[in-house]
């Protein structure tokens, strides 16, 4: 799923933010030994962060129907787990990392769901499911910035948090049996010989017992 959601983001980043030949999109941790080995424009969408969406939980099953509205199938519903990329940019300038940036924002401001085009051949799609994007808004209290900086041994540079809320599926799919489409109807014969006698005879397979005759006093 992880994967799935950074090649949407990167197809998303190229076709809004950057046009090709702008700067390349890598996924990896801008270490102070990373930063180092750069030679080219870069936007570095780190994923710095994993965490379940606990108020989106759901219980019970979901219904999945065929085009008739018959159910088919069940399947537990999806948890959503918060993805947070911390998004620089890197270049031999200053003022070209800033462009690269208000690039990046200004491309993912119009945009509070991953666009369905950009999740095309992912299992995500199939979902069905709107898959929220958030640009710029603060992280939770638990994690600065300068704290995650801290961490990778590098320099404190203007980023931006790109955070993506996705679904991921908890169980396979569970084949529902075909539905009752007639009540059962109990044999003529039985209804009208409920205890297995016919024209006097005893029907096969049946046993009787005669009734005791009572004499009179």
């Amino acid at each position: 799923m992880i994967h799935e959601i950074d090649e949407a983001l990167r197809r998303l980043l190229r076709a809004r933010a950057l046009p090709a030949g702008v700067a390349e999109v890598v996924f990896d941790a801008p270490t102070r030994d990373w930063a180092a080995r750069r030679n080219a424009p870069t936007v570095d969408a780190y994923l710095y962060d994993i965490r379940e969406e606990v108020a989106r939980r759901e219980r019970g099953a979901m219904a999945l129907r065929d085009a008739a509205g018959t159910v088919t199938e069940r399947r537990q519903p999806p948890r959503w787990f918060r993805l947070s990329y911390l998004v620089t940019a890197w270049t031999k300038r200053t003022e070209d990392e800033h462009r690269l940036l208000s690039a990046v924002l200004a491309g993912l401001l119009p945009y509070e769901v991953l666009p369905a085009e950009h999740l095309e051949g992912s299992t995500l799609l199939a979902l069905g499911a709107a898959i929220p994007l958030t640009v710029g808004v603060p992280p939770a209290e638990s994690r600065s910035i300068a704290d995650i900086w801290s961490a990778l041994g590098g320099e404190l540079k203007p980023s931006l948090d790109v955070v993506v809320i996705a679904p991921v599926p908890v169980s396979p799919d569970y084949t529902v049996a075909p539905p009752v489409l007639e009540p059962a109807v109990a044999h003529l014969h039985d209804i009208a010989h409920p205890h297995g006698i016919a024209d006097g005879r005893p029907a096969e397979g049946s046993s009787t017992v005669p009734a005791r005759r009572r004499e009179p006093r």
